[in-house]
């Protein structure tokens, strides 16, 4: 398959080609590392992507327009934290989280009657909380990172006019995430070596009814506007640590 067709592939996966709204759900844990320590699960994370699709004409490829949330969780009874070693717990609310999405050789894997889309995200980038202005939230004037995810869908969804999928404009995905990362800011333990790994998995849903209510009653009482995908594209990208950087300058 060209670069055009398998991107074409993939965002039948990861959205919708009509511009439809799609929401992708995922659970999990993460984990805390330390040089000559163990690994410890430090909270449950669970989250939802609401995403939107359009034509992008200038690269040939496409938009995809997209807010998150997603909470931290006491890993044993899996309810939402608001405190955490006595520090208040700031919530992922990434609005927006938007992609350009450009024809490349995507990394496509063949499992049978299904095909797994991988995407290996290492990031490098000046760090929005500057260790001068923040040392304990921030260990490093660069934030570095990698961003590991997997989407699997129907094997149909590479062949055109072959199999019920071939030329649906969504077709049913699960997938996987794994990141590792600097401990978040809120943490307060940036002069403390390692990090953290989250590691998920979920799945397409069928509308936003299908979100876990628990999820939707916070979102609703919370951000009420993260149950509906982005109408328009802006810019920049909200990430936690400029989330944090908002929060602690209000």
């Amino acid at each position: 398959m060209t670069p055009s067709e398998l991107l074409r592939a993939f965002v039948r996966t990861r959205a919708s080609l009509d511009g439809a709204e799609v929401f992708f759900w995922w659970t999990g844990d993460v984990y805390s590392w330390a040089p000559v320590e163990p690994y410890r699960r430090v909270f449950g994370f669970e989250g939802i992507n609401a995403a939107r699709l359009t034509e992008d004409e200038e690269t040939g490829g496409y938009r995809l327009l997209t807010r998150e949330a997603a909470f931290y969780l006491d890993p044993l009874s899996r309810e939402i934290l608001e405190t955490w070693e006595d520090k208040p717990v700031v919530h992922v609310w990434n609005d927006p989280a938007n992609q350009r999405l450009r024809p490349f050789p995507m990394p496509v894997t063949s499992l049978g009657d299904q095909v797994c889309f991988s995407l290996e995200i290492p990031l490098a980038h000046p760090s929005p909380l500057p260790v001068a202005e923040f040392p304990a939230n921030s260990a490093d004037d660069t934030y570095r990172a990698l961003e590991l995810f997997q989407f699997f869908a129907p094997a149909s969804v590479l062949d055109a006019g072959a199999g019920p999928d071939a030329d649906a404009v969504s077709v049913p995905a699960t997938m996987s995430w794994m990141r590792m990362s600097p401990y978040l800011p809120w943490m307060e333990q940036a002069q403390r070596p390692g990090g953290l790994a989250f590691h998920c998995r979920g799945r397409k849903l069928g509308a936003y009814a299908e979100v876990p209510e628990r999820t939707r009653e916070y979102i609703a009482a919370h951000h009420p506007e993260y149950a509906h995908a982005p109408e328009q594209w802006t810019e920049p990208n909200e990430t936690s640590w400029t989330y944090f950087r908002r929060l602690a300058a209000s």
